[in-house]
């Protein structure tokens, strides 16, 4: 006798047919194909009636701790996207952290990681060059005396976040919403670097370089340098970094020295920096033009292939908010009616308006308290509370609005071949009793 399928083997396998099973024609969850979709959650679905017609439970469609777990020492069991190069995220519910601790950063290579630099890290050299009257090469430890030391909340999030929502699939690493840290960060202002060298007119983009070798091993080879707008580079809170959380920065993460670009793609924050270039006109190196951390300026059809000669550059990240405080997959005692909740939220060079939360699969809100940010492009911490009407499956779905009015996304939108700006809104399975 041939077994029968269960629903979340057959959403595996055969979505489309999947979603014809258990919705039907007119998209009502119910009967036979409610009861399969609740055993297979290990649950009743108290608002399955306010169910979006197809919606895949976010229990089935995000299996809690499907992914291999890095092990590696003075890091945290992050998830573990790739090895070569290393790229690991950092599960949502290890993001609760006003400040990420170190060992909790995702961690995202381009090449290899090189060795650690032997020396007295005050004598680590860099070199702003280019579009400018007097070209300095300096020690950090020249830097450190010479210009003003700060010390910033700073986000870094990955232009690739989010990147696992897109449909069909995209390239590149399999990002959940974990591709972000909140770091204390302490350096200088790359601005002071570059007035000290004198920009001249033309000096109009950035160039950033840095020590870490090519995959292949090839010396002639960079693993990654971009740039970026000068005006950019001259904001207050864009550093050159020499300090995380108070203490000389890891080498995973860009020992002795790097950039910090918070609000824009991390790819333009370069680890081991060694060299900033001032140009006339865009940088053109690897990481840069064609599809490369680019984004359409039309939409495109999913899955359709392009060079990217109409696209442009990204650069603020998108509005995002997560829940932190509890993580995917929890189950809660039977008879909790009042859940609290906090996480954090962002939006690149844009503040937080306000983050929603919702139980009932998107049918009301419910406003949740948003703090202020200690500083520019610092994340905000939000919190508040929500009820339950019973026991069951339910999702939590966080719900962040920016500035400017930019809300997140049910899906995620703009569909790119590389997967950049993915933020639809966050999806939290928890099963009650």
């Amino acid at each position: 006798m041939a077994r029968e399928r269960a629903l979340h083997e057959l959403y595996a396998e055969d979505p489309e047919r999947a979603d014809a099973l258990a919705f039907g024609r007119r998209g009502a969850l119910k009967g036979p194909a409610l009861a399969a979709m609740g055993a297979a959650l290990g649950a009743t679905i108290p608002f399955s009636a306010k169910m979006p017609a197809g919606l895949l439970p976010a229990a089935l469609a995000q299996p809690a701790g499907a992914a291999p777990l890095l092990r590696m020492d003075g890091k945290a069991p992050l998830l573990l996207l790739g090895e070569r190069p290393l790229v690991a995220e950092t599960p949502e519910a290890m993001l609760d952290d006003d400040v990420t601790p170190v060992d909790k950063f995702f961690v995202r290579n381009n090449g290899q990681v090189p060795e650690r630099f032997a020396g007295d890290p005050k004598s680590w050299r860099f070199r702003l060059d280019g579009e400018v009257d007097t070209p300095l090469d300096l020690t950090l430890g020249e830097m450190e005396s010479r210009f003003e030391v700060v010390t910033l909340r700073l986000q870094m999030e990955c232009g690739g976040n989010g990147r696992s929502a897109f449909v069909p699939e995209t390239r590149g690493n399999q990002w959940g919403n974990g591709a972000i840290s909140h770091g204390e960060w302490t350096g200088v202002r790359l601005r002071d670097v570059i007035r000290a060298a004198g920009p001249r007119e033309g000096a109009r983009f950035t160039a950033h370089f840095g020590a870490d070798p090519h995959l292949s091993g090839d010396t002639s080879r960079q693993a990654i340098n971009r740039g970026m707008p000068v005006a950019k580079a001259m904001e207050d809170t864009t550093l050159i970094a020499f300090r995380l959380n108070g203490q000389p920065i890891p080498q995973l993460h860009g020992y002795p020295l790097r950039m910090v670009t918070p609000g824009w793609p991390g790819s333009l924050s370069q680890k081991w920096l060694t060299r900033v270039m001032l140009r006339a006109t865009p940088h053109d190196g690897p990481g840069m033009g064609g599809t490369s951390y680019r984004l359409p300026v039309r939409p495109i059809v999913p899955g359709s292939s392009t060079n990217g000669a109409d696209f442009q550059d990204m650069t603020s990240m998108p509005v995002r908010g997560l829940l932190t405080s509890i993580a995917h997959g929890t189950r809660m005692p039977a008879g909790t009616r009042q859940i609290p909740l906090r996480g954090q939220a962002w939006a690149g060079d844009r503040t937080v308006r306000a983050v929603d939360v919702s139980t009932d699969f998107g049918a009301s809100w419910t406003a949740m308290q948003v703090g202020a940010p200690p500083n520019r492009h610092a994340w905000q911490r939000w919190q508040g509370t929500v009820a339950l009407p019973s026991d069951g499956y339910f999702e939590i779905w966080t719900r962040a609005t920016d500035s400017e009015g930019r809300m997140q996304p049910h899906a995620a939108a703009n569909w790119n071949p590389q997967g950049y700006g993915a933020n639809a809104m966050a999806r939290t399975a928890i099963l009650v009793g």
